[in-house]
């Protein structure tokens, strides 16, 4: 081995030795486990989310496949309608070209081109993070299968009465000039006004109570054209006699009634609010319950239409906002206008303010879809974990409306529909279809609408799609349902309530038996990941490193706003002044297992990557270790003319150090086996990193060195040494696979031959277990003991400044039997690795000198002082040493103290905190006692 652990000498090599040799495809034996990644958008790159989704998906898949399961990851994109159109059509505006100019046809075989040119970013991309994939099965949602697929639902739905046409209230984009689905708007705050608008009563009050007029707030003065009426709530006193009396609508010749409405808030403004159906979603629900007429007074591209007045129609609706309001001013209808704090949705790709408008579209009648989808999570039959999220599944599905389905784009699965010239509309597979089921000859004419589907709805047959269906294929058979769906819990509604719906309603099964939804990956600071803050991090600039001025030049380049280039910079400088270090896949891919708990937020922090990194760089000196002492004992066994296998041949005898750490592994083990079944993939890197760096290596490798370096050490005890050492790095590196393959892959190769198991790749050895290991309390206690001892002396050395191969006395007051036999079984051991002389057990009622002290539970371990400390300097040790104790004893006794603790915590855990009180007090008067010690030192 390298004496340097170097990833990029080994990543690239070893994964191209998994993907020839087919190590990614089913086996096709044992139970199934199958996964579908959640399909990336085509257009892009593959940001920090996906890699940490990935990472937990190829985790998963690497687990169950080296514990025999038949796993099948199913790897593919997705077409982005919306996003993939804006590339292409930038594309060509940039060439001087529009879509519109290239027609349809040609402008979709631009999007093909460039998909073809594109599309493998992201696999190469998933490559380097080592997704362990089934390339050969990889599939795009635009594929003919998969394609036919979406055709044949739309089409049986339809039959049903389950998709049907009209004219709804969407959100509307005017740039994209498409209807959006919720998920892809984004919601900003921005500051506006609120008009306060007067709206005079009819017939006008003669005198009395009655007042001239309502009046109504709004930010968006310029809909006033299309209100239908104003709503008061039916309990408002100052308004409830008012009720069913006409309003002028001001600008216009319209009178508008004043309801009564339970969703209007009293508190709100004046307490009146005005309804306009068209371009309100709230509004258009008040409406629909009262009846209220629908005046669309926006055109697709947001000016104000033929519904409104002259004076204002074919304005841009902010040109027509400056027009009402100067126009009400005029007539003395504006009360007053406040400045105003209100959330403005935006398209997430255009960035344009959305439009409420009522379009005709395509929408799926979801409530017949929603109650056994419903059902199937209440059964059990499909398990959201962390479980709370059903919560939020079931609120979303019992209230759910219908979906809307239609996109106005060029780039997607065209609608299965055709018109005539009545605008009568008929739904099948093809036109041919079509007119043989309705009986349309070639004299009536047809036109296929030019709507696409919505990107989610052919997400939502994802899982049973991409196996073949609607054929009876073995796949479908073999791995539908799915073992697990991995998904941020940002997309519950949008990907996998839907998915769910439509498993069930076509396969008559769920399409995965759990969901795991994590959180989402946040910067240092917790803020969101963004482009505009300059805080998004490539996850393979991490892998390979990268420049601070390459960093600035990726960051600054294409962005539409060229004012954010200056604030991007300042960010990144302030993030990564020197840039970013290679860290590696592995280091990268620890982190992110780290990150995987049951939190919301996950907090990304760099230094956490290079904690990661050195972790990897611990294990691979370990390992070199391991083999070093093997080619030793090769070179030994051929000086004396017999193979190594020959001179190792004898019964190995197993020292107490070898007990222990095969009890640890076995102990690590089984945290780790809780950890994947919990889907908490923070604990298994917690287990896996505390074994391998505090136990095997820090005490471990240092306790053989112990026999191995000792010319008092027996054969059978060196055998035992070495076959534990190589024994227990073979079992770590089989368990470290799932979340660190490269490093792992790498070692595993050079230890499998030496530690005698089968097989030529990691990837498919089989996972350990932990029940195939002793457990040896004995050893943990006795080893718990000798560590304790080592690191008592380590510490007085350390703060006494004495250097730590220094052999120094030691005296022993108040030692037990246990106490006894431990220190004579292991006497050689503290020697070397404490750096202590033979230690003496003082007599009972023997005064003890002045020592440094340290507690091994009732005992105590001195170091006698006289020539070792300068007493100033050991009385500030002690000092400070009380302060913290005194701390601890002090928080201890004021939580136990008190009631609500004493009541609600666990029996066993006040005990516990009981017990770790009274060792406080102890070593209080421990620490007293020696700094009375001291004392007399110093005046001695």
């Amino acid at each position: 081995m390298d004496k340097a652990f170097s990833p990029a000498d080994i990543e690239g090599r070893i994964y191209a030795r998994w993907e020839a040799e087919g190590a990614f495809a089913p086996s096709g034996t044992g139970p199934a486990y199958s996964i579908v990644i959640p399909p990336p958008n085509v257009t892009g790159t593959l940001h920090m989310g996906h890699a940490f989704q990935d990472t937990i998906m190829d985790a998963l898949a690497r687990y169950h496949r080296m514990r025999g399961y038949d796993v099948l990851w199913q790897p593919g994109t997705d077409h982005a309608g919306i996003a993939t159109q804006m590339v292409v059509e930038r594309q060509l505006n940039a060439e001087g070209k529009s879509r519109a100019e290239i027609g349809r046809d040609a402008f979709v075989a631009r999007i093909w081109q460039w998909q073809r040119q594109s599309g493998g970013v992201i696999a190469n991309q998933m490559r380097r993070l080592g997704a362990s994939v089934d390339w050969r099965r990889d599939r795009f949602t635009m594929d003919p299968g998969l394609s036919a697929a979406v055709t044949e639902v739309f089409v049986r739905l339809h039959r049903e009465g389950l998709i049907y046409r009209g004219k709804r209230l969407v959100n509307w984009d005017p740039v994209l000039k498409t209807a959006l689905s919720d998920l892809e708007v984004v919601s900003v705050e921005e500051q506006g006004s609120l008009w306060h608008l007067r709206y005079p009563l009819i017939p006008a009050p003669a005198g009395g109570a009655d007042p001239a007029h309502l009046t109504v707030a709004t930010t968006r003065p310029e809909t006033l054209f299309g209100d239908s009426a104003v709503a008061v709530h039916p309990d408002d006193e100052r308004y409830r006699h008012l009720v069913g009396r006409k309003l002028r609508l001001p600008l216009t010749e319209r009178e508008i009634p004043i309801i009564a409405d339970t969703s209007v808030d009293p508190d709100f403004g004046s307490g009146c609010v005005k309804i306009t159906p068209a371009h309100d979603f709230n509004d258009y629900e008040t409406g629909m319950r009262h009846g209220l007429a629908v005046i669309n007074v926006m055109t697709p591209e947001a000016a104000l239409g033929d519904a409104v007045p002259p004076p204002y129609r074919g304005l841009d609706r902010y040109a027509a906002r400056n027009l009402v309001v100067a126009d009400l001013e005029a007539l003395g209808l504006i009360e007053r206008i406040e400045a105003h704090t209100l959330m403005v949705p935006r398209g997430d790709r255009s960035n344009s303010v959305l439009e409420p408008l009522l379009t005709d579209q395509w929408f799926v009648k979801i409530a017949p879809l929603a109650k056994p989808a419903v059902t199937a999570v209440e059964s059990g039959a499909i398990r959201f974990v962390p479980e709370h999220w059903s919560a939020v599944y079931f609120e979303w599905m019992r209230n759910i409306k219908d979906w809307c389905i239609s996109r106005q784009l060029w780039w997607g699965h065209r609608i299965p529909a055709w018109c005539d010239a009545e605008d009568r509309w008929y739904v099948g597979r093809c036109e041919a279809e079509v007119r043989a089921e309705h009986g349309l000859g070639p004299d009536v004419t047809l036109h296929q609408d030019e709507d696409v589907l919505d990107t989610w709805f052919s997400s939502a047959l994802w899982p049973f799609s991409t196996q073949g269906w609607p054929e009876a294929t073995r796949e479908l058979g073999a791995y539908y349902p799915t073992s697990v769906l991995v998904t941020g819990f940002d997309i519950i509604f949008f990907w996998v309530a839907r998915m769910i719906m439509m498993g069930l309603k076509f396969t008559g099964e769920v399409p995965f038996r759990e969901v795991y939804m994590h959180g989402l990956i946040r910067d240092n600071d917790g803020q969101k990941m963004s482009k505009s803050k300059g805080n998004v991090i490539d996850p393979l600039d991490i892998v390979d490193g990268i420049s601070l001025d390459a960093l600035l030049a990726k960051r600054t380049t294409g962005l539409m706003q060229p004012q954010m280039k200056p604030l991007i910079e300042r960010a990144t400088r302030k993030q990564f002044p020197q840039g970013i270090a290679a860290y590696g896949t592995d280091a990268l891919r620890l982190c992110f297992a780290s990150l995987a708990t049951q939190s919301r937020d996950l907090r990304f922090d760099m230094a956490r990557v290079e904690n990661y990194r050195n972790f990897c760089n611990k294990l691979w000196n370990a390992a070199r270790y391991v083999l070093l002492n093997l080619e030793s004992a090769q070179r030994d066994a051929g000086s004396s003319g017999q193979s190594v296998e020959r001179s190792e041949a004898a019964e190995p005898e197993l020292g107490l150090a070898d007990r222990w750490i095969r009890s640890r592994l076995r102990a690590a083990l089984a945290r780790i086996e809780a950890g994947f079944a919990q889907y908490r993939l923070d604990l298994v890197v917690a287990a896996i990193y505390e074994f391998t760096w505090h136990e095997f290596c820090d005490w471990y490798v240092e306790f053989s060195k112990a026999v191995l370096q000792s010319p008092e050490a027996s054969a059978a005890q060196i055998i035992g040494t070495r076959r534990t050492l190589i024994a227990t790095l073979e079992t770590l590196l089989r368990a470290l696979h799932p979340v660190a393959p490269f490093i792992s892959e790498e070692i595993w190769q050079r230890v499998r031959v030496p530690a005698g198991v089968a097989g030529t790749m990691l990837i498919h050895a089989p996972f350990p277990s932990s029940v195939s290991l002793p457990a040896d309390p004995a050893a943990d206690r006795e080893m718990a003991w000798v560590r304790d001892f080592i690191l008592g002396i380590r510490q007085i050395k350390g703060e006494m400044d004495i250097p730590l191969g220094r052999k120094i006395p030691v005296l022993l007051q108040n030692a037990g039997p246990d106490d006894l036999r431990y220190l004579n079984a292991n006497l050689a051991l503290l020697s070397r690795l404490a750096g202590i002389l033979p230690p003496r057990v003082l007599g009972s009622g023997e005064p003890a000198p002045i020592a440094a002290i340290a507690l091994l539970g009732p005992m105590q371990i001195l170091v006698p002082m006289q020539g070792l400390i300068e007493p100033t300097a050991e009385l500030e040790r002690l000092a400070k040493r009380r302060r913290k104790t005194a701390s601890d004893h002090a928080k201890l006794a004021a939580k136990l103290a008190n009631p609500d603790f004493a009541e609600n915590a666990p029996a066993e855990v006040v005990a516990k905190d009981e017990q770790r009180l009274r060792e406080l007090a102890q070593e209080l008067a421990q620490l007293d006692a020696q700094t009375e010690r001291v004392r007399q030192l110093q005046g001695g």
